[in-house]
């Protein structure tokens, strides 16, 4: 009877136990279809991309080569004009059009507009706009030949521009293109911040005799810095994996003035078949966004 009764008594303490155990265990079983599509498609490419980056392709042959595709990225004279060609539209392009965007904020902020809603979703219109649908819309507005922008700037006497065949107007062209698709996503996160800011801080500037730009310098720069931090190593990263514009606008030309080096990664991989020097160039751009992300971190984050 003693034997029968302490089973008794222990079946609800190991009944509590395994409910204990299985309350513990739940969220892990909810998150692992999350983890396990994460490590399919996100960690295994990754780490066989590394892992292809080591072997040298010779038409359908593979040979183990070590950092050899690393040491040839280095003396590749066309994988550094990519990268050159990258980083002109970064410090040119992104600047101008996060200057752009924040201006653009401060008016869609103003209370004496009117038609808020409409005006933003005017400019914010050009976001949802394809990658592919709208390099190939500027390719045909800006076509030296036919393009209606040379034939309206006709109308006033001006010679056509050679907006696509040239070197200078090639990459002025693909700067006007990112500028008109990302200004206007890049204002709606600044005007986000701009209506959590304090009106308290501009009322105190107000009666401190701040004017206009003072109350921008000190009251709405400072509040937009964390912001500011988002949408530069946002822009930093896009610009660096940039694609679809040159490869569809210009194909990289011309004599490779607007070749970018995610242009020349996909050359590589899906033209030349060369995925081993494809996978090196690959893991070369992460590591410069790495680095460069650290930097503007450092200089942009918040100060202690």
């Amino acid at each position: 009877m003693t034997a029968l009764s302490e089973r008794v008594t222990a079946r609800p303490a190991t009944r509590a136990r395994d409910r204990r155990q299985g309350m513990r265990l739940a969220p892990y079983l909810f998150v692992l279809p999350a983890i396990a599509l994460f490590a399919i498609f996100k960690l295994y490419p990754i780490a066989w991309s590394f892992w292809l980056s080591l072997f040298r392709t010779d038409g359908a042959l593979q040979t183990f080569a070590g950092a050899a595709n690393y040491q040839r990225l280095a003396a590749d004279p066309l994988f550094w004009k990519s990268l050159q060609n990258t980083g002109i539209i970064l410090l040119v392009q992104v600047p101008i059009m996060l200057a752009l965007a924040i201006g653009l904020a401060v008016a869609l902020n103003s209370s004496l507009l009117r038609f808020k809603g409409f005006i933003r979703l005017g400019f914010f219109m050009p976001m949802i706009t394809g990658l592919v649908a709208y390099g190939l819309l500027f390719a045909v507005l800006l076509s030296p030949q036919s393009g209606l922008v040379n034939w309206v700037i006709g109308l006033f006497g001006v010679p056509a521009i050679p907006w696509l065949t040239d070197a200078l107007w090639a990459r002025i062209s693909i700067g006007l293109a990112l500028t008109w698709h990302y200004t206007g996503y890049n204002a709606v996160i600044f005007l986000s911040r701009l209506q959590s800011l304090p009106k308290d801080h501009y009322d105190a500037a107000s009666v401190d005799g701040a004017g206009a730009w003072s109350r921008f310098r000190h009251v709405t720069l400072p509040g937009l810095r964390p912001v500011i931090l988002l949408t530069v190593v946002m822009s930093t990263i896009g610009t660096l994996q940039l694609f679809d514009e040159p490869y569809v606008m210009t194909n990289g030309g011309p004599d490779n003035s607007t070749m970018t080096v995610g242009v020349y990664l996909y050359n590589n991989g899906f033209r030349f078949l060369d995925f081993g020097y494809a996978s090196a160039i690959a893991y070369a751009l992460a590591v410069i966004i790495g680095i460069l992300g650290v930097i503007q971190f450092r200089f942009l984050g918040e100060r202690p």
